[in-house]
């Protein structure tokens, strides 16, 4: 009777687990297939590229800009997957 209790109980958990994947996945993929161009620039900047009248060099500045906001980002998460690895493992 115990090992049954036991066995539905892993059942419910790795249920649990299932969703959880599957709404990390499904998140994960909106992310990236429905994300919204950004132009990202502080006021001075704009003033500044806006009032020469040079709109390649403005597009290269919010490039820029775009580029070092991405950096933070993708070391957050390769510290986060680092973790949740080593959570994994532990588990197991």
């Amino acid at each position: 009777m115990f090992s049954k209790v036991r066995s539905e109980s892993l059942e419910v958990r790795s249920g649990k687990k299932k969703v959880k994947n599957l709404f990390f996945m499904l998140s994960f993929l909106c992310s990236i297939f429905f994300s919204i161009s950004a132009n990202a620039q502080c006021a001075m900047c704009r003033a500044a590229l806006t009032s020469e009248g040079n709109a390649v060099k403005a597009e290269a500045v919010n490039d820029g800009i775009v580029y070092l906001m991405v950096i933070p980002y993708v070391l957050v998460a390769g510290i986060g997957y680092y973790i949740y690895r080593m959570r994994k493992k532990k588990s197991e």
